[in-house]
């Protein structure tokens, strides 16, 4: 067999694998969704994800539906991604399985932390942003609006309301993930980063402010976490890259 005809076979078979994992991935995530689907079920789901803000509205207020097919729909949306975000244990897993077989031992040592503190921080920042943020950032809304004004929500807004401050914390908490790989690369020294501490803090409230809604308690629930996450970075940044240095690198 040629250099040539070797190369292309295992090209095939990294396709090959990939389609596997991606499948298994796929049929991970369809398994939660079916298992929510029975239990809970989408509109129990749905009811527990509006709670903060029905409890921030006058007794007996519920939201509104200005769609045909919203009541059925938005609880839909969140049941898919509710099981999107369950199952990144297993997706991350499966990304782990097909890059693993090509790295060496001290670059195992290096992903498999990251693979699942990734995933576990993501997940973190959703439930820090559900079970803190939305009681504090409804409740000041409703305290600041006139009580000439009947505030009735519409779910499909509210979705997205909910999703886009859900990704936005979760991405917030991958912060000591990022600072942790720019160290290991060698692209910034703890040192420097810690020189331009300042630096960071400003910016991470300008990037709560661009993100989150313009009140108050948000943007701070936002960048105080982000920033706290970032000196995380620095504590745990050394001991990862001497834990993953290779044997012949410098320490």
């Amino acid at each position: 067999m040629t250099d040539k005809a070797a190369g292309e076979e295992t090209f095939i078979s990294h396709l090959v694998e990939l389609r596997d994992r991606l499948i298994k991935a796929t049929i991970g995530v369809a398994i939660v969704c079916a298992a929510l689907m029975i239990w809970p079920g989408p509109a129990r789901i749905y009811d527990i994800i509006a709670e903060p803000m029905i409890a921030s509205l006058p007794a007996g207020s519920k939201m509104i539906a200005t769609g045909v097919i919203s009541p059925f729909l938005v609880p839909m949306k969140v049941t898919l991604v509710l099981s999107l975000i369950l199952a990144l244990p297993w997706v991350f897993y499966q990304v782990w399985a097909f890059v693993a077989p090509g790295l060496y031992q001290h670059e195992k040592r290096l992903v498999l932390p990251l693979v699942v503190s990734s995933s576990a921080l993501f997940m973190s920042g959703v439930a820090f942003c559900y079970y803190f943020v939305f009681g504090r950032v409804f409740k000041f809304i409703s305290d600041f609006s006139p009580t000439s004004i009947a505030v009735t929500p519409d779910i499909e807004n509210y979705l997205d309301f909910v999703m886009s401050m859900c990704l936005a914390f979760g991405a917030t908490f991958e912060v000591p993930v990022v600072v942790v790989i720019l160290v290991r690369m060698g692209i910034v020294s703890v040192a420097k980063l810690r020189e331009i501490r300042s630096y960071v803090i400003v910016g991470a409230f300008v990037i709560a402010a661009i993100v989150t809604p313009p009140d108050v308690v948000s943007q701070f629930a936002l960048a105080i976490p982000m920033w706290l996450l970032f000196e995380l970075g620095l504590l745990v940044a050394p001991a990862f890259v001497r834990a993953t240095q290779a044997p012949q690198e410098p320490v």
